[in-house]
């Protein structure tokens, strides 16, 4: 069932989000080999914007950049997705860089070089700026939160200022190892999660914003566990609405006060799983935007997953509203003549 959409003033975002955006270098095969790279745009918040921007609605991104060629490719392929820009340039610090490299068809590794950088720099004063537009939805994830304490004071602030004004806030964890352990994480995560809407974590990401249950999958028998169960509780008991988790090929699940909901991933040949778990988030966000209920959020956010994963790139595959139908509904290896 979809509800009338409350549509936000013309121009105004409909979601904003803010975080860093890098430089992405792909390699075909082992980096030390050598080869060809392709450049790219990578970062959660950015890949989470041009979803929901390809699936109809204003987007808003925030952002510091170097002063150089990299940033200026960041900040071009953004808005030619049709993203508000709202970006600081450093002069003084580079764009962050990172190369990924396809080890082996089921392995993607990435190594970053973003100590330090541009993106590092993301400040209140930044979030200040961004939130002048205007916004229905802020999004943010933990790993903006892990770059530097500059950054983490940014996101604990727009957080609670956005929850303050009414706003809906979705926090994705997005645990990374190779930037804070799991232990800070959880000592930043979990405070910030009260001020969440929407909190979505993969399966083994829960434990790091709620107290509940063991380090992972494991620790509960099917889609949705005694221990996942107890966290998501947990979590709704200190005022999150929703709490969407997400667990790849197995699908994805949403615990609210009225029960559970699930749905199973989409059927496709898989490519390449980076960017999914954001591809997800767009369309699960999207839906919201529009109005659909959380069935028909999760259905979406499984959709638009299942473009990511089957198609080359953080986010170059996602769909547009009318492309959604292409998966799900058709025969693998269809040809539309």
């Amino acid at each position: 069932m979809i509800a009338d959409p409350v549509l936000p003033v013309p121009g105004i975002p409909e979601l904003l989000t803010f975080g860093e955006s890098m430089v992405s270098l792909r390699s075909a095969g082992p980096l030390s080999a050598g080869g060809s790279l392709g450049m790219h745009v990578a970062g959660a918040e950015s890949n989470v914007a041009v979803g929901v921007a390809r699936l109809g609605h204003r987007v808003g991104w925030a952002g510091v950049v170097g002063a150089d060629p990299h940033g200026e490719f960041i900040l071009r392929q953004l808005r030619g997705e049709g993203i508000a820009v709202h970006h600081r340039e450093d002069a003084g610090r580079s764009t962050g860089v990172m190369f990924l490299e396809q080890r082996t068809a089921d392995v993607t590794r990435a190594f970053y070089y973003r100590a330090g950088s541009a993106g590092s720099t993301l400040s209140r004063d930044d979030v200040d700026a961004a939130f002048r537009s205007g916004a229905r939805v802020l999004h943010l994830t933990g790993i903006t939160a892990a770059l530097s304490q500059e950054a983490r004071r940014a996101v604990e602030y727009a957080a609670a200022r956005a929850a303050g004004e009414g706003l809906d806030v979705s926090l994705d964890v997005n645990y990374r190892s190779k930037l804070w352990s799991r232990e800070e994480a959880r000592a930043v995560l979990s405070p910030l999660a009260r001020h969440a809407s929407i909190l979505i974590a993969s399966d083994d990401e829960l434990c790091l914003v709620a107290s509940g249950g063991a380090a992972g999958p494991e620790a509960g028998a099917g889609p949705a566990g005694d221990a996942e169960t107890a966290m998501a509780a947990e979590l709704l008991d200190r005022g999150v609405r929703e709490v969407v988790v997400k667990r790849g090929a197995a699908g994805a699940g949403v615990h609210t006060s009225s029960g559970r909901w699930e749905t199973p991933a989409v059927p496709v040949t898989s490519i390449d799983t980076v960017g999914a778990g954001d591809a997800f988030t767009a369309g699960y966000l999207s839906s919201l935007l529009d109005g659909e209920d959380v069935a028909g959020r999760l259905r979406r956010g499984a959709l638009a997953g299942a473009f990511a994963v089957s198609t080359a790139g953080d986010w170059e595959g996602l769909p547009r509203r009318g492309e959604l139908a292409l998966l799900g509904t058709t025969p693998s290896g269809t040809t539309q003549r």
